[in-house]
Order: structure tokens, then C-alpha cells, then sequence
């Protein structure tokens, strides 16, 4: 854990420079509006170590494979997130010398990420070789009101010296490269490159993909100054020439416009371009700024969580609320919720299983239904594309795998042990169809676009189990569960037991479509030439003689077959300076070990809870948790969710920081790659679904709140159906208020509560 931040309610502070975390609070700081976003790089040139980056959603590179061996099936190519266009870009040279925190002395230093209002600023003083002392204020957002927008303000005062000449140089620069890139090859072709007095504008093009990006800035100064510009490939821009005296203060205000060819026909960039920086720049960096505000205020208003008595905990929750809404805002169906969002480039594409698993509860409870149902209907349109993945494995007959990896529906992860075997991830896109259709009773959604899905990976399940003539059941050989430090397994339980429900749940819903939509079931029938006596047959026998390992004589499953030959140590029993074991020890040394990377087993006990008495959860939690060892970001959360169930507060608030501030406080050391976007949704289940009790049963609402005893109160609002509600816990008790909609009644400790 890495502790230099302040702890606020509503902003994330540096105080003081921290050129050693420089990265980490590059990620940290991260801003974005959905259509693109940044890493809080400096405006101003910075010559140690930084990870520039500036992302466009959507925009992607085939880069591709480089492995030491080749496997039939292997993705042909790593996706990646592109770096791109870096129009953040002022320079500072004040009587030849570059203003550069890497050289000059910082005096003071501060940084602050507003998150009530979307705004990055920072303020600091630098003094220079001859003494001078500069003083900078900046501050930026990316438009959440204009999705194409972007503005900066950046001031610059001489506190203290002599007079000097002053060059401010705003530039827009698509020469930029991925540090991640496999074959340290850049992305990127040029097109137009323009600069005049009024605006500057750059495009570039991707290699083999062929997206088209159009930035165009326009800058203003505040005092008089001689101009000029400059353009070259990949660049443009504008330059100001102007003297500065002690107390003076020079203010630049930089509009941006951001447009790329999934919006515009390439011949409409350039002018779509301008025209949103000439917006920005019509209306004011005042007035963008209050638009900006108003946006934010309209978001917390449904997505907020309140925490009293915990500034920690309070803090932690909201940035991760924050960082979720600048990421995904559901308007664009053709995008999803990458890992990393706009904070790094690590893990390459932008769709994981984690969508389906942790950040749709997350959109169903806190944004339109539209919203969730897109995240669904995203995988419908890729459907093709997992048939096609499920082939080259050698699957037929319409089975569908779903990448593990993806931008455009094929997979592209570049791990063997993750590509072949972490299957699972089918199941949680089937899970996440249950669970829509659960949380918002659109079970036409079913007839639309649910049982292709469904029927893709059912038939997928059908073919990758197989009748053990030993156990005399079907088993699953050679997978990978959710704990990723074990690979190549046979029967994960977890894996097997979301299989088995996947046909069961597949079941229920042809019955459901015979019986309610008769007419559009045949023609699906028709479309993927479903033999729905034979395969169904296949699949109940399937679902009735499932292996699934269990310890002798006890309440425990398996993770696998073998689990327990393993030497079955504790994380306590592991040395602090062994910790994370996946910077310290070797890949072999962690196979062979006990220790498990995130919920396994226990990742089933929270998908189907109801499935399983308390006490069958409490064997295993007790077993299972000491040899967790968390070290991936979607593990705390579901142990909160478990632990609260189970009444047990200390571990479910221990659990809840971590996943809360995992980034914030850098517990796996890792934030200077970019934050843990997916996982963010994961803290709010973790209030919500942890500490609220929040379920759907019967398709009514059910809540069984725990209050930590550090918090005084905690508040939260959910959509469920038609209806907005503000639940309200504190030591008096729980307060439920209907702010929208007819709902009656919510039950809460299971009891029925009337709303008024």
C-alpha cells in the first residue's frame, strides 16, 4: 500500500511533488467524457519519467501476436487501446529556458481532481536557473455536456525576478507511440496538418484499421504578443511571443476538438473538428466550465453514495463512481467498458468478462434501462463473431465462445491459459442476460436477442463437457477458473457449476418463449437450426450428471481436482516482503501453490446464493478466503458482498477499503499501468449489495442492511423498474424513500415496508 494522497470527500489531492509516483498519479488523476480521455499528463513539457496518453473510444490497433511458439486457434493479434493525438500540449520556454519540473527547483506543488465537477487542476512554483519564480495555475476538463470539447485554462505569473520573454507554444501532436506496442512500432499514419491565427488542426490515421482522428484546437492569450505558427506531419501549432514582468500574470485558454471516423465520413473531420473547437471557443471557457458542473451535478444526483464518518470509505466510493461515468455513459451501443478506461494501456481490448459480472449491476441500479440493455445487445451483435471463435477451437454447430479479449468480437488475448481455457466467461454473459432480466422484468428481451445468446453458449457447454466412463458423470478438463494462479485444471468448479446453470437456465426460457412467444421462438429455431429434442435432451443429461468435486464428509467443494494435495497454507503464513506473490515469486512457484489470485469458488456462491444454505457459504468462505491473496481487482468486492452476508462486519469493511481505495492507496503496486476500471463497479456492489443487502427475488426488492460501526449513516440510490428510491441506513434504522415511480412496497430484513 502507497499512502501519499489526502483524503477528501470529493477531491483527490497531491500535496507536494512526487516525481517517484509521477505515473501513479498520472492514472489517478485521469479524466475523460466517454468518447475520450487522458492521462493527467503535464500541459507543459515534463522530461523524467511520465506514460503520455490520450484515448479515443473505440479506436483500436491489430497489433500483432509475438509469442516464442504458435497454436491452431491463436488470436492472430493483441488488441490495443491507441494512444493518440496529445492536444493537451502548452510549452513554456521563459529567456530560453524550458519550463520543465523535471529541471526546475519545485517550491510548491499541488494537484487536485475535482470529482463533483469533472475538473483537473494544478498549482505550483517553480523556480528557474537564474532565480526567477514562476507560478502556474492550470486546469482542464474533458466535456461532459459536449462530448467533442475539451478546454483548458493555463496561467502563468511571475512572482518573483527579473523581466523576461516568454514563449508559449500550443500544440497538437499525433506522433505519439504505445509503450505497450508488441513490435515498438508506431500506429499511426498522418493526414492533414494545419495552423492559422484562428485554429490549428491535425488528423491521423490508423494502420490496417484505418480509424481517422481529427483534433483541432483554437488558443487564445490574454496579452499582446507577436504570433506565429508551425506545422509538420503529425503536428501543428500556434505560437505567442510576448515579455512578462514581476506580478504579471499571462493567461492562455486552449478549446479542443475531438472527432473521429466512427461519427463522420473522413471528408467531414476536419470541419467536424473546428467546428467543436469554435463551439467551446464561442461559448467561453466560463461557461463551459458551468456546463461542465451541471452535467457532473445531474450524474451524482442518481449515482452518488453518501458516507458519514468515514472520509476514507467516502472518498474511496465516489472516486470510483467518477472514474466509472467518465468511462462508459451508455450513449454510444458500439462501445463497452474497457479495464483500464482512458487511464493506461495495459490489457489491451476493451471488453473482459468483468462487464457482464461487475459493472452491469452497476448501470442497471444508477442509469437508464436502455443503458444495461445496450451492454447486452453489444454481445448479441458479436454473436457471429464467438461462433466464429468457437470454430477455430473446433466447435460446431452454432456453439459460441466469447473472447476473453475483444474489440470487435473476436478474441485477441495473447495468453494460451486465458485464450483456450478461461472459459467461465460464458457464463458470466449469460449471467448477466438472468440478471438483467431479473433486476428489470424485460423478458421480451429474451425473445429479441436473449436465447441466440443463450442457445450459442449452451451448445458450446454441450460440446466442452465430456462423459467420464471413471466418475460416470460429465466432466470439464483442461480450463482455467477465475483464479488465474491455476491453469489447466480439470473440473473448476466454479466452471462447471456456471455451466451446468447456463443449460438449466436455457431450458427455462425455451419454455418460457414456447409458452409466450411461440411465433418468434420457430423463427429462431429456423435461424440456427435448433434440434430442440435432441439437443435439449443431450443438455438435461448433461445438467443431471455434472461432476463437481467436494471434499469428503465436509460442506466444502473443490476448486479442482487435486485442490488438496496442494500444501494448504494460509496468507498469513506468507512473508510481507513475499507480497504481491506475483511480483516476487516465479509463475511455477505460484502453480503449484495454494494461494488463489481472486474468488473462485466463492465467485459461484455469489452469483447463486440462493442456491445454497448459510452454512454451506460460511465452510466455504472460512476456507477459502485465508488463501486468497487478492491480487486482482475484482477479488475484495465479492468478499464484502459474502462477508456481510454472513454478519461478519470487520472482514467485510477490511475487504471494502481495499476494494474501495485499491487504486487510491496503490495495494497491488500497480496503479502507474492505470486504474482497475471494471473492479470500480465492484466497490459499488460492494455498498450496495455488501452492506445494503440489495437483492431482486421473485421480482420483488429486498434489502438487509449492516452498518459498519466506523460509518454514521450511508445513502445510496437504485432504479428498480419504473421506479427511483433513496435508501437511507443509520443507527436508527433504514429509511426508504420513493423519489420517482409507483413501487408499494420493498421488503427490508424481510419484512414488507409500505412506501409512501
Amino acid at each position: 500500500m502507497i499512502k501519499y494522497l489526502k483524503e477528501d470527500a470529493w477531491k483527490v489531492i497531491e500535496e507536494g511533488f512526487h516525481p517517484e509516483y509521477q505515473r501513479s498519479s498520472e492514472s489517478i488523476f485521469s479524466i475523460g467524457n466517454g468518447h475520450f480521455g487522458q492521462r493527467a499528463n503535464f500541459e507543459e513539457n515534463y522530461g523524467a519519467d511520465s506514460l503520455q496518453g490520450s484515448y479515443v473510444a473505440g479506436i483500436y490497433y491489430p497489433d500483432k501476436t509475438r509469442v516464442g511458439w504458435w497454436k491452431n486457434g491463436y488470436p492472430e493479434y493483441f488488441a490495443k487501446v491507441l494512444n493518440s493525438t496529445n492536444w493537451i500540449g502548452i510549452r513554456v520556454v521563459i529567456d530560453g529556458e524550458e519550463l520543465d519540473l523535471s529541471q526546475a527547483k519545485v517550491v510548491s506543488f499541488q494537484r487536485e481532481l475535482d470529482m463533483q465537477r469533472g475538473l483537473l487542476s494544478r498549482v505550483f512554483v517553480a523556480e528557474l536557473s537564474n532565480g526567477n519564480q514562476v507560478e502556474v495555475n492550470a486546469e482542464r476538463f474533458c466535456s461532459m455536456a459536449d462530448n467533442e470539447c475539451a478546454a483548458i485554462r493555463y496561467s502563468l505569473k511571475m512572482v518573483k525576478g527579473n523581466a523576461a520573454n516568454v514563449e508559449i507554444r500550443s500544440y497538437l501532436d499525433a506522433q505519439v507511440v504505445n509503450e505497450d506496442s508488441n513490435w515498438e512500432a508506431g500506429f499511426w499514419n498522418p493526414l492533414a496538418s494545419h495552423a492559422s491565427a484562428e485554429l490549428m488542426y491535425v488528423g491521423a490515421q490508423t494502420k490496417k484499421t484505418e480509424f481517422e482522428l481529427g483534433v483541432a484546437a483554437k488558443t487564445t492569450i490574454s496579452n499582446d504578443s507577436k504570433f506565429k505558427t508551425l506545422t509538420e506531419q503529425f503536428y501543428a501549432e500556434q505560437a505567442f511571443d510576448l515579455a512578462i514582468a514581476e506580478g504579471d500574470t499571462i493567461t492562455v485558454e486552449k478549446f479542443v476538438g475531438l472527432v473521429n471516423s466512427m461519427n463522420y465520413n473522413s471528408g467531414e473531420l476536419q470541419s467536424a473538428a473546428e467546428k467543436a473547437a469554435e463551439r467551446g471557443a464561442t461559448a467561453g471557457y466560463e461557461a463551459m466550465r458551468s456546463a461542465q458542473a451541471k452535467a457532473w451535478e445531474d450524474i451524482w444526483s442518481t449515482a452518488d453514495i453518501q458516507i458519514e464518518g468515514d472520509i476514507a470509505a467516502q472518498q474511496g466510493i465516489r472516486f470510483n463512481i467518477f472514474h466509472l461515468n467518465q468511462t462508459y455513459t451508455g450513449e454510444d451501443a458500439r462501445l463497452n467498458i474497457g479495464p483500464k478506461g482512458f487511464t493506461g494501456e495495459k490489457y489491451g481490448g476493451s471488453t473482459y468478462w468483468d462487464t457482464e459480472a461487475y459493472c452491469l449491476p452497476f448501470y442497471l441500479n444508477t442509469h437508464n434501462q436502455r443503458v444495461g440493455r445496450q451492454l447486452l445487445v453489444y454481445r448479441y451483435e458479436q454473436l457471429q463473431k464467438a461462433i466464429e471463435n468457437a470454430e477455430k477451437l473446433g466447435f460446431t454447430n452454432g456453439a459460441a465462445l466469447y473472447p476473453m479479449v475483444t474489440m470487435n468480437g473476436e478474441e485477441c488475448h495473447n495468453e494460451w491459459e486465458i485464450t483456450f481455457e478461461e472459459i467461465h466467461r460464458n457464463g458470466a454473459i449469460a449471467y448477466g442476460i438472468y440478471n438483467y432480466v431479473r433486476h428489470t422484468g424485460d423478458r421480451a428481451y429474451l425473445a429479441e436477442y436473449g436465447f441466440d445468446v443463450l442457445l450459442g453458449i449452451a451448445r458450446f457447454w454441450a460440446q466442452r463437457f465430456n462423459w467420464s466412463e471413471d466418475k460416470q458423470a460429465y466432466v470439464m478438463l483442461g480450463v482455467t477458473g477465475p483464479n488465474e494462479y491455476e491453469n489447466n485444471v480439470n473440473n473448476n468448479w466454479y466452471t462447471n457449476y456456471i455451466a451446468r446453470w447456463c443449460m438449466t437456465y436455457t431450458l427455462k426460457v425455451i419454455l418460457f418463449l414456447k409458452e409466450n412467444h411461440a411465433s418468434a421462438y420457430a423463427d429462431k429455431k429456423a435461424k440456427w437450426n435448433f434440434d430442440e429434442e435432441k439437443e435439449t435432451k443431450q443438455w438435461a443429461s448433461i445438467v443431471e450428471n455434472t461432476y463437481l468435486p467436494q471434499m469428503k464428509d465436509s460442506e466444502i467443494v473443490l476448486q479442482q481436482d487435486g485442490f488438496l494435495d496442494k500444501e494448504l497454507l494460509l496468507v498469513t503464513d506468507l512473508k510481507d516482503e513475499e507480497r504481491p506473490i506475483n511480483q516476487h515469486w516465479s509463475w511455477d512457484r505460484i502453480l503449484r501453490s495454494v494461494f488463489i489470485k481472486q474468488a473462485d469458488v466463492l465467485q459461484g456462491f455469489y452469483f447463486f446464493e440462493e442456491h445454497f444454505s448459510n452454512e454451506q457459504l460460511e465452510a466455504n468462505f472460512d476456507f477459502y478466503e485465508p488463501r486468497t491473496v487478492h491480487e486482482s481487482s475484482l477479488s475484495p468486492c465479492v468478499h464484502v458482498v459474502l462477508a456481510a452476508k454472513l454478519g461478519r462486519e470487520e472482514k467485510a469493511y477490511e475487504m471494502y477499503l481495499r476494494t474501495a481505495r485499491l487504486d487510491l492507496d496503490d495495494y497491488n503496486h500497480e496503479a502507474y499501468q492505470g486504474l482497475h476500471i471494471t473492479s470500480m463497479a465492484g466497490t459499488w456492489m460492494a455498498v450496495v449489495e455488501g452492506f445494503g443487502g440489495l437483492r431482486v427475488k421473485s421480482g420483488e426488492l429486498h434489502l438487509n442492511p449492516m452498518l459498519p460501526s466506523l460509518w454514521n449513516s450511508y445513502s445510496f440510490n437504485i432504479k428498480f423498474r419504473d421506479s427511483d428510491l433513496k435508501v437511507t441506513v443509520d443507527k436508527n434504522g433504514t429509511k426508504i424513500t420513493r423519489l420517482k415511480g409507483d413501487l408499494d412496497q420493498v421488503k427490508v430484513n424481510g419484512e414488507s415496508i409500505a412506501l409512501a
